[in-house]
């Protein structure tokens, strides 16, 4: 039967090609497809550029969501991602507090690389490691898992871990507050102590001399449009296209001229 098309589905911004901007993104589906799910995941791939996914909702160590298939009713469809426990968040914790870098950037909606050592560090990781830490059910009469629907889900919730990294940290199980709650009892400067400057004499007879060589590196943002992924789509939006599209060509042909600049001044 053929799929009922839904007026104001969830599309997939990437209609074309790979799924996710961003390299933790990219992990996430890496990871779904390590497990020999790829001709389930491409169909998946397909409801989720057709906008079949009508809604979704991520907490702590689950996920919800409704997908319109070929039936009237809308299918249900419930994910439980395996979850770290106290004793684990501790640990990592502690490693990730060992760098103020890491809260620094998420807090910036970007993902350091290095999260992953963090985790490591503790016999831990922040994606499922094999399909035993995934628990999924569909509503619907396909009896493989994932079925298309439940792979619709997982394309469109990499994306949106494109725009909150922090959600990735929910699934296993800590909101944001939570974390980073616990990165401040763990490291006494988040928690907003004064920080000591030390102020150097200058000497008036140096003021005006030549400054010294600095070499100053201009690259685009690690992660694109981080502070309007954290924002979201603005409701005023009445253009045809795409929002996330349009404003991506914006951000880049900025950040270009940006860049252009910079080094011409140099």
């Amino acid at each position: 039967m053929r799929r009922r098309d839904v007026k104001d589905g969830i599309k997939l911004r990437a209609q074309t090609g790979d799924v996710g901007e961003t390299w933790w993104a990219d992990k996430w589906i890496r990871v779904l497809e390590s497990f020999g799910w790829q001709s389930r995941l491409d169909r998946g791939k397909n409801y989720a550029r057709a906008g079949q996914v009508m809604e979704y909702e991520i907490r702590p160590g689950k996920i919800a969501a409704k997908v319109q298939g070929s039936r009237r009713k809308p299918y249900q469809i419930r994910i439980r991602v395996r979850q770290l426990d106290a004793g684990t968040w501790n640990r990592v914790t502690r490693a990730l507090s060992s760098r103020a870098v890491f809260a620094a950037k998420l807090l910036a909606g970007e993902m350091p690389r290095e999260v992953e050592d963090a985790f490591r560090s503790t016999g831990a990781s922040l994606f499922p490691r094999s399909r035993n830490d995934l628990k999924m059910t569909c509503s619907c009469p396909d009896v493989a898992t994932p079925c298309k629907h439940i792979a619709a889900v997982y394309y469109v919730v990499g994306e949106a871990f494109d725009r909150d990294p922090w959600l990735m940290f929910e699934l296993r199980g800590r909101t944001r507050d939570q974390l980073m709650s616990m990165l401040r009892g763990a490291r006494p400067q988040l928690r907003g102590a004064p920080v000591k400057e030390v102020i150097r004499p200058i000497d008036p007879e140096d003021f005006w001399g030549e400054p010294p060589d600095v070499e100053v590196k201009v690259r685009p943002p690690g992660a694109p449009m981080a502070i309007l992924k954290r924002l979201g789509a603005p409701a005023f939006w009445t253009g045809t296209t795409d929002f996330w599209t349009e404003m991506q060509k914006v951000y880049f042909s900025a950040s270009r001229r940006a860049i252009d600049i910079a080094y011409a001044l140099g």
